[in-house]
């Protein structure tokens, strides 16, 4: 794990991938962990600001809006209906109130930290035998590359993606999701 503040890297999971480790936690009855694995999958917040998400801000709700805590601008975030039915299954079963921290840690009165999300992520990996290199931003790049491949791979999706992770350009998009070059040309390939 890295220390606070270092850089890191992480991979992205392939979208059924990640939808199977959610239900497995959802059995597993580690909850918040599959309430924050599909959270960020969907809406793909950096982690600092998908701890400070509250229920209410959420819950039964089409969009909400964040002023990101990196960037300081404002952002319209629409919710995807199945992540809205992840939502409300989870809400049920951790007995939350929509005040409610949706990642609180013990106390209930502090969200998680950052490291502490990264300590369990790579236990989590490791139980379901996940392999690769997962931190916390694994699912800001799932939803990425999730986005790319509905859009058949389109440089459209790229240009979209770009501006939803306020990417300078396109090609620190295609970095950040690992597109490697041999993909960068058989998208040109295919057009």
């Amino acid at each position: 794990m890295a220390l606070k503040g270092q850089k890191t890297t992480s991979d992205f999971l392939e979208w059924e991938k990640m939808q199977s480790i959610v239900l497995k936690l959802e059995r597993d009855n580690d909850l918040k962990f599959a309430l924050l694995i599909a959270t960020g999958s969907y809406i793909g917040l950096r982690i600092s600001d998908l701890l400070q998400l509250r229920w209410n801000q959420v819950l039964n709700q089409d969009y909400f809006t964040i002023t990101e805590k990196k960037t300081k601008k404002t952002r319209k975030v629409t919710i995807n209906p199945e992540l809205q039915t992840i939502l409300s299954r989870l809400f049920v079963q951790l007995k939350a109130s929509e005040s409610d921290l949706m990642f609180a840690n013990r106390t209930g009165d502090k969200p998680f930290s950052i490291q502490y999300v990264n300590s369990k992520l790579k236990d989590i990996f490791a139980k379901y035998k996940v392999r690769g290199q997962y931190s916390s931003h694994f699912m800001r790049k799932t939803l990425g590359r999730r986005v790319w491949e509905v859009n058949k791979y389109s440089d459209q999706a790229l240009l979209l993606l770009s501006q939803l992770f306020n990417h300078s350009s396109v090609s620190t998009t295609k970095i950040y999701l690992g597109i490697r070059e041999q993909e960068i040309s058989n998208l040109y390939l295919s057009v």
